[in-house]
């Protein structure tokens, strides 16, 4: 019979992050769920305790739960300490909040750019510090963090929560190189846009992808440990032409350079 997985879904309200831990429930994981929105969180994890049902009749203590604010980063070091303590060890930790900042606003004000910042790199930092130490710790484990597309070239429309998503690319690349010698693989997670409450306000169009199907390439990208991995794949053909276009002629194509 095999060996349960632990696994560490933080951000885990987010539509995403849900079907990740969905698709772990069904495999019959033992998971801790860490989100801010108590009332989401409780809504994930009766989603993961009815579909543990069939795998397990463990249910109560196949999924535990905490509300945190990853905000306060002094918190995030207590965090990682409480899900080891919930899990007992962790296999498979994936790190899946942020936020889409309002460009405009971080134009404007200091405070809007920097809250953008801290919810979408530092606190990520700051949760992975303790995660990653304990892991290089036990020699074994997966880290998977979702970071963006936009993180792969500035933008008029996004290039601050893009400039925070791409330190947060840089900060993964060091961190997957330094933990390789001790068996801990770091999957990045460059997530295209998905139909999802968080892009509700977006007009959709072909390149969206759905939280169900992003979710499924997720797993299978941290299973197979991949280094990064597009998600869904096709942005793996089109972001290598917007990264590589030269800067004039980016400059004059709407559809790269417009708000």
């Amino acid at each position: 019979m095999p060996t349960m997985k632990r696994v560490l879904i933080l951000g885990a309200t987010s539509a995403v992050a849900s079907e990740v831990a969905r698709i772990h429930a069904s495999k019959g994981a033992r998971i801790h769920l860490v989100g801010r929105n108590e009332a989401k969180l409780s809504a994930v994890a009766e989603a993961c305790a009815s579909v543990t049902t069939s795998v397990t009749s463990n249910v109560t203590s196949a999924i535990t739960s905490q509300a945190a604010d990853f905000s306060d980063l002094a918190s995030c070091e207590r965090v990682v300490r409480d899900a080891f303590e919930a899990l007992g060890t962790i296999d498979i930790a994936l790190i899946a909040h942020g936020e889409l900042s309002d460009q405009l606003e971080t134009e404007k004000a200091f405070a809007a750019a920097e809250r953008a910042i801290t919810v979408n790199f530092t606190s990520v930092v700051a949760l992975l510090i303790p995660l990653a130490n304990r892991f290089e710790g036990e020699g074994r484990g997966s880290i998977g963090v979702i970071t963006s597309v936009a993180g792969d070239r500035g933008r008029p429309r996004n290039y601050t929560y893009g400039a925070a998503k791409g330190a947060l690319n840089v900060y993964l690349q060091g961190l997957r190189t330094r933990l390789y010698a001790r068996g801990v693989s770091v999957t990045t997670i460059k997530l295209g846009p998905v139909d999802s409450p968080m892009t509700k306000d977006h007009k959709k169009h072909a390149l969206f992808g759905t939280p169900s199907g992003v979710a499924k390439d997720i797993v299978a990208a941290m299973d197979a440990r991949v280094p990064e991995a597009y998600v869904p794949a096709f942005w793996g053909a089109i972001m290598p032409v917007v990264k590589n276009t030269p800067e004039g002629l980016f400059q004059m194509l709407p559809f790269l350079s417009g708000r």
